[in-house]
């Protein structure tokens, strides 16, 4: 009989966990398992559904101790009424159900820690360290790997390091149709001809909006922003008033015809196709950043703070030799450094953009295919259910013990 594996999350609207999410339901899916999502539902809900999953609502969002531990009775008639063989928790708050239900069950619980997570108390760590109690835990980077055994000093039998994947076939500029990219230029208001710097990420302020403003500042008073617009494209998630924040910065700064505020982007690959580079801003590390691969994976270059794991998604001097960069890696909260390295950027000739183009898809396909990631994570669940799942496809897993 085929395996049934539970996913709980809080929400499925954007973000680079809500994705995992439903790129595992594909793969169960096509692997013959059946795949259930616990979630409160959102804009990814039917794509769930799509992929061949189930999604099923579920209050999993809550953060209130006492619902939490309601949830927990729910949870385990839940995955026993369902003949649940596995359950993987991918936030905080749903992981503790999840735990309690998955020991009542004596079924296995799998964790991936998708977050840099604060833990700026003790109180905060031991909250955050649910999700280093799972029988496996996926860290998404080797940084996410050392802050798991820094804080919770989880063993090396149990932590597994996966990157997370782009999809090559939806993430390649020969399949992205010029008319999709006018279409979305259009409805950004950016003119025929101008280089558009594009900054992809939810409206918080940790993504470093304010830093990329800044940054355009700096180059409009160079005189360096001649035929240039700045998108930056997010959801505001419910933070108007940073919004408005943005918007006063952007009036203050004299780039009301420059830097856009595009609300969320439902088409990434054109949105990275339209780019002349891609910006990563964030002024706190980032667990992983999707953006930077599914970027590169379209030929754009990429100019991102250097902190987190981007390290290990983009190459760039000195680590690597100039030849063989992929993009620029800059102080993180320094719009200077990230003013010069865009005007740089801006400069290539189309000669040597298009050197950057081909090594940065390259870099991409050989390190970060949604194929592998897919292939770890299912090669998880068969390390704890054997072969419930069937025979991995293939050979040489990349899924990696930590070490």
């Amino acid at each position: 009989m085929a395996a049934t594996i539970v996913q709980i999350i809080p929400r499925l609207d954007t973000g680079g966990a809500e994705m995992a999410t439903l790129e595992i339901t594909g793969a169960l899916t096509k692997a013959g398992a059946r795949s259930i999502v616990l979630s409160e539902g959102g804009r990814m809900a039917e794509a769930v559904q799509q992929a061949g999953g189930e999604w099923v609502p579920f209050p999993a969002a809550t953060r209130n101790p006492v619902r939490i531990f309601g949830n927990v009775g729910q949870l385990t008639r839940f995955l026993a009424e369902n003949g649940a063989d596995l359950i993987h928790a991918r936030s905080r708050a749903p992981a503790w159900s999840a735990a309690a239900a998955a020991r009542r069950t004596r079924i296995p619980f799998v964790t991936t820690y998708h977050g840099a997570y604060s833990a700026g108390s003790r109180l905060k760590n031991a909250y955050n360290g649910v999700m280093a109690q799972g029988d496996r835990v996926i860290a998404n980077s080797r940084y996410t790997a050392d802050l798991i055994r820094r804080r919770h000093g989880t063993g090396e039998n149990r932590l597994r390091i996966i990157h997370r994947g782009v999809d090559l076939k939806t993430f390649d500029a020969a399949k992205v149709r010029a008319s999709r990219v006018a279409k979305l230029k259009q409805s950004w208001g950016v003119k025929e001809g101008d280089k558009i710097v594009l900054h992809a990420a939810r409206l918080t302020g940790w993504k470093g909006q304010r830093v990329v403003i800044e940054a355009a500042q700096r180059l409009l008073g160079q005189g360096g922003l001649e035929g240039v617009a700045i998108v930056l494209a997010g959801d505001t998630q419910g933070r108007e008033d940073y919004r408005r924040e943005l918007e006063a910065q952007i009036a203050a700064c004299g780039l009301d015809d420059i830097v856009r505020l595009t609300g969320h982007c439902d088409d990434m690959p054109a949105a990275f196709a339209a780019a002349h580079v891609a910006l990563i801003a964030s002024t706190e590390p980032e667990a992983f950043g999707r953006a930077a691969i599914e970027a590169q994976a379209m030929g754009c270059p990429v100019i991102a703070a250097e902190l987190g794991a981007v390290p290990e998604t983009v190459l760039a001097p000195p680590a690597v030799k100039p030849g063989a960069a992929t993009g620029w890696l800059v102080a993180p909260g320094e719009p200077i450094q990230l003013a010069d390295a865009l005007a740089e950027c801006l400069g290539l000739s189309a000669s040597k953009r298009r050197e950057i183009s081909r090594r940065a898809r390259t870099h991409v396909v050989e390190n970060f295919s949604l194929e592998a990631m897919r292939s770890g994570t299912l090669d998880v669940y068969r390390e704890l259910l054997g072969d419930t799942l069937g025979p991995s496809p293939r050979a040489g897993a990349r899924t990696k013990k930590s070490g």
